[in-house]
């Protein structure tokens, strides 16, 4: 009896440990994984808990905020601000090659556009990294943004303007004309997606997945953004 008690002492001590670790996501069954749930209104570091925290420019305003039975990633961007919460991963495209989420936006900075550097913001940006193709890997990562942006058309594919950033490309999925304060559900095949902007790369043949990421900045425009987003997951159909 007493070791079957240390057992399933060690064994809960691992399962905890297992979940903790910045690159765990948790299992919903054999059908997905959410990798950004909220569960927690915890905060560590100015991050949620698993997360590490992204300071590019001004000043960071991110806090977690219960919605139903989560918590909602909730950021505000002011003139000076670009940043964002990221999270390393392992994800098998093969296994769980859909993406779906929820979000809203609350305020899109003024005349942005991701076509141009010199307006390149947005209220809120998913970025899903996908294995390295070489070194230095910052350089060599492909990785597709999905953006709510505000003056490109909806459905544009676009290579990011900034410099070096050549293999950042975005899907602009919302835009001006949808309404703010208001729930989003969005899916996405990402194979579909990584063959759609990746044909340069061994031939749009999709990679794993390494990290995800989720940003807002308005510091090109100088202007103010708003954003929310929770229920992130990974999915096998």
């Amino acid at each position: 009896m007493k070791s079957h008690r240390s057992f399933l002492t060690i064994f809960s001590f691992i399962i905890i440990f297992i979940l903790t670790l910045p690159g765990a996501v948790i299992a919903g069954g054999d059908n997905s994984l959410t990798v950004a749930g909220f569960d927690s209104g915890k905060m560590k570091k100015g991050a949620p808990s698993g997360w590490d925290l992204v300071e590019k420019k001004g000043v960071t305003n991110l806090v977690l905020e219960r919605v139903d039975d989560k918590y909602a990633l909730h950021m505000k961007s002011d003139r000076e601000s670009s940043f964002g919460i990221k999270k390393e991963i392992q994800v098998k495209m093969g296994e769980y090659p859909f993406l779906s989420w929820e979000w809203k936006v609350a305020k899109l900075p003024t005349g942005a556009d991701v076509r141009k550097a010199d307006t390149d913001d947005q209220a809120i940006q998913i970025y899903i990294a996908f294995k390295p193709t070489g070194w230095p890997a910052k350089l060599k990562t492909p990785t597709i943004g999905y953006i709510w942006g505000v003056e490109c058309p909806k459905d544009t594919a676009v290579t990011s303007p900034q410099p070096l950033a050549s293999k950042v490309r975005y899907i602009v999925l919302r835009n001006k004309s949808d309404k703010l304060n208001e729930w989003y559900s969005e899916k996405r095949n990402l194979e579909e997606d990584y063959k759609k902007l990746f044909p340069d790369i061994d031939g749009g043949q999709p990679r794993d997945i390494e990290g995800i990421s989720f940003y807002i900045n308005s510091q090109h425009t100088k202007s103010e953004a708003e954003s929310y987003i929770y229920n992130v997951r990974f999915s096998r159909d």
